[in-house]
């Protein structure tokens, strides 16, 4: 292996055992604080992927090791003890994407309520009957404006005709010097 790979290697390497002792932490304040696990839940505290968790045999065997520390009842059997975390697990990730989308909303609707106020501080500080106004003001601009873009539009029409005249013109007079100067250089004929 060169150098490159084996660095790339122990790099990944190290930055796997970081996140493994970042997983040991979250699940010791876990257990200390007694609070429920949920993957998404250790994912966001431990500042890893879900998928790390659920595909690293270490991390699974972190999980499953404090899963089996925190059962409040050890005469449960293995397959209620294994259904029952699954479905507190989905109703915590539930609870969790509740939360987010309250605190959605809640941006949302500040959000919309400056706004609207921003709109209701113009409307307030237009005097009355000035917005009446400005919309004439600017139906009227609107018109102005296709008016001078026709005639500008027009004015470029009479341009190019008359650029096209000057060229005839230019020809014609060239072709009648033509024929003028071989007028005057050739001489009359003697009877």
């Amino acid at each position: 292996m060169s150098s490159r790979t084996d660095a790339a290697v122990h790099a990944r390497r190290q930055a796997t055992q970081e996140m493994l002792e970042r997983l040991q932490t979250t699940l010791a304040g876990a257990a200390r604080d007694q609070t429920p696990l949920t993957v998404a839940a250790l994912a966001r505290t431990a500042r890893v992927s879900r998928t790390f968790l659920y595909q690293n045999q270490q991390a699974r065997a972190l999980i499953e090791q404090a899963n089996r520390a925190s059962r409040p009842h050890p005469g449960v059997s293995n397959s209620g003890s294994r259904a029952q975390p699954a479905w507190k697990e989905r109703a915590l990730n539930a609870e969790d994407a509740l939360a987010q989308a309250q605190r959605e909303i809640r941006i949302q609707h500040t959000g919309i309520a400056e706004l609207l106020g921003k709109i209701r501080d113009l409307q307030h500080d237009l005097p009355e009957g000035s917005l009446q106004r400005l919309v004439t003001e600017s139906t009227t601009l609107k018109q102005h404006v296709r008016q001078l873009t026709q005639d500008n539009q027009q004015l470029q029409e009479r341009l190019t005709s008359a650029r096209q005249n000057n060229r005839f013109m230019d020809k014609r007079i060239a072709d009648l010097e033509a024929q003028l100067a071989l007028y005057l250089t050739t001489p009359p004929p003697h009877s």
